[in-house]
């Protein structure tokens, strides 16, 4: 990981060793605040897995939509195996969900997967985010916007939890509590 220590008049020169610096121009958020930014999404997101009738959670949708419980193995199915394609710069297929069938398998997997992501955040070579390369084989840009596309598509799919939680009567958790302002 970078360490930002050199103020410029035009950005931050970032420098992780004495044979690489890369400059950042206007450096909004580092490395460990993004981590930080998306974990904080994953626990609002396991409230919302917690909230749900276990029933509910792999049954009910509404207009077509997927049961929630099917959009949350959607979100395991990228998140390990992407960060082990960010890592390694090899990306297999989609992870297997098929052993998940009830809500304590659903929070077992998704506390393993969080564990998994801290793991291989750390091992994220250096100047990755700014690399491009094609995940999964066919989504191609830099990989922070691959990482912001896990978070927006687990956003996405959390609202669609939300509103199957407010039609079954159940009012979900406030989107807000992620635990990263206090």
């Amino acid at each position: 990981m970078f360490l930002y220590s050199i103020k410029l008049n035009k950005g931050i020169m970032a420098k992780s060793n004495p044979e690489t610096t890369i400059e950042m121009q206007n450096l909004v958020i580092t490395p460990e605040d993004l981590l930080k930014h998306w974990q904080g999404h994953r626990s609002v997101t396991r409230k919302v897995i917690e909230a749900f009738p276990e029933h509910e959670l792999f049954n009910y949708s509404i207009g077509g939509m997927r049961p929630f419980a099917q959009l949350v193995m959607e979100m395991f199915g990228m998140a390990t195996p992407g960060m082990q394609g960010i890592v390694s710069r090899k990306w297999d297929k989609f992870a297997d969900t098929s052993g998940l069938h009830t809500k304590k398998d659903l929070l077992d997997r998704w506390d393993q997967t969080t564990k998994e992501i801290n793991e291989y955040w750390t091992q994220i070579p250096e100047g990755r985010f700014q690399e491009n390369d094609v995940a999964f084989g066919q989504y191609e840009g830099l990989i922070y916007t691959t990482l912001f596309y896990f978070i927006d598509n687990e956003i996405h799919h959390r609202g669609q939890g939300y509103v199957y939680l407010r039609s079954l009567g159940i009012e979900p958790p406030a989107f807000w509590d992620r635990g990263i302002f206090g």
